[in-house]
């Protein structure tokens, strides 16, 4: 009697962020403090806690726009922890800070072009710049306007309508409703929605804290740099509002 096949064993699924055990130091002082946090492919995660909390330290560490000083970041598995941040946004790594991060001096038809450069195959960025200023029409209107020039939300616009054009594998994404009218914040929302759906994995930073937990699947609170509390979107609220983020 011939034995049964032997059932495949399933393999482990990589998650496209994982970070394990990060600190960020800036001189003496601890931003952030043991943080771990895996983030699943076409998954958003909401990252919230009060200023100071440690949230802008943590997006701009696992993009390599600040040091480790200590623990790792992987992507899809690959250790990128001493990695600079060109080289991880070559990895369709994509982050927008809060202030933009856009190229004032440059036109707004010029700042996207300088992504594509890096993210789209050169027959395919003629399509890319039209997504991008189709998404955002009055950026079409003003193509060939200084980027510095344009209104705060507008270059809120750009800065994300640089990102969307190429849709990353993972936005990481710092305040980026910071200052902007409520119109424009649904605006950035409906294109994040949008771009999730088209399968973009999202780590979000967010001080609106309903409109972030419509968004995530799961959420992390920090506090003073530590990860306060983990956990589905759906249970965040009480535990991101209580104590000190002042009733959202």
């Amino acid at each position: 009697m011939t034995s049964p096949l032997a059932a495949p064993t399933a393999q482990p699924t990589v998650a496209r962020l994982s970070v394990h055990g990060l600190e960020v130091r800036y001189g003496e002082a601890l931003a952030v403090a043991g943080v771990d946090l895996e983030v699943a492919a076409g998954t958003a995660v909401a990252v919230l806690g009060a200023n100071g909390a440690g949230k802008s330290s943590l997006a701009a560490a696992i993009v390599g726009a600040v040091p480790v000083a200590r623990g790792r970041v992987h992507i899809d598995g690959t250790d990128v922890t001493a990695w600079a941040a060109h080289r991880v946004a070559r990895l369709g790594i994509a982050f927008v800070p809060e202030g933009r991060g856009i190229f004032p001096h440059l036109s707004v038809a010029d700042n996207l072009r300088a992504l594509l450069r890096a993210a789209v195959e050169p027959a395919e960025r003629a399509d890319a710049l039209g997504r991008a200023l189709s998404t955002f029409p009055v950026l079409r209107d003003r193509a060939r306007q200084l980027a510095g020039t344009l209104s705060g939300g507008e270059q809120q616009m750009l800065a994300l309508a640089r990102v969307l054009a190429a849709p990353p594998r993972l936005l990481v994404a710092d305040e980026m409703s910071l200052g902007l009218a409520p119109k424009l914040v649904d605006l950035v929302f409906e294109s994040l929605a949008r771009a999730k759906a088209q399968g973009v994995t999202i780590l979000l930073v967010e001080q609106y804290v309903d409109r972030a937990l419509e968004l995530a699947d799961t959420a992390v609170v920090l506090r003073q740099g530590r990860v306060d509390w983990h956990g589905p979107s759906t249970e965040a609220r009480e535990h991101a509002v209580s104590g000190y983020l002042g009733g959202g």
